[in-house]
């Protein structure tokens, strides 16, 4: 099986540090993983997307063109991405930043008010990481031993003060 996933906001939302996240998650999961990031020029506030694929087979192209699992941190990314992923796909969107609401009924919505969350409980700047427990969660992507192992290896050396508040920005997003 392979799950295509696309993530997308503006830089500076930690875009590519979830990718990263969810490439360690299914290498500690024995899957094959690419991630493939992709930003403009600007170093905060523009576009910035990624593309990750977890599979148990050989991924022929890292590009996600059509997500099975699309989240979305801005309106631009939503307006972008929306229609592209597949039928019978999941989209999960920071409805704090995002008013639209999708009219398809062929994909599964989740509406999780990250910004917000993140805010109340201390997490200032875990947005990203909240919406992902909540993927992590509806798409069965990994399990809490495979989660602890990856927060601790993907959280630099110089930032290990904040592997507790990303354990706890996940399961917060999988309490959602």
């Amino acid at each position: 099986m392979t799950n295509d996933i696309l993530l997308a906001g503006f830089g500076g939302q930690g875009i590519l540090f979830i990718g990263k996240m969810l490439a360690y998650l299914g290498l500690y999961g024995g899957k094959q993983v690419s991630w493939l990031p992709s930003y403009g020029p600007e170093m905060r506030g523009g576009t910035c997307n990624c593309s990750v694929c977890i599979s148990d087979d050989p991924i022929g192209s890292p590009l996600v063109l059509e997500p099975d699992q699309l989240l979305v941190m801005n309106t631009p990314s939503y307006d972008k991405f929306i229609g592209s992923v597949k039928a019978g796909g999941k989209c999960f969107i920071d409805s704090t930043l995002i008013d639209e609401k999708c009219d398809r009924s062929d994909i599964d919505c989740y509406y999780i008010p990250a910004t917000r969350l993140a805010g109340d409980n201390g997490l200032k700047g875990m947005a990203n990481v909240i919406l992902l427990g909540k993927m992590i969660k509806e798409a069965g992507i990994a399990d809490e031993a495979v989660i602890d192992k990856t927060v601790k290896k993907v959280v630099p050396p110089k930032k290990a003060h904040l592997i507790e508040a990303n354990l706890k920005a996940l399961k917060l997003g999988m309490e959602q």
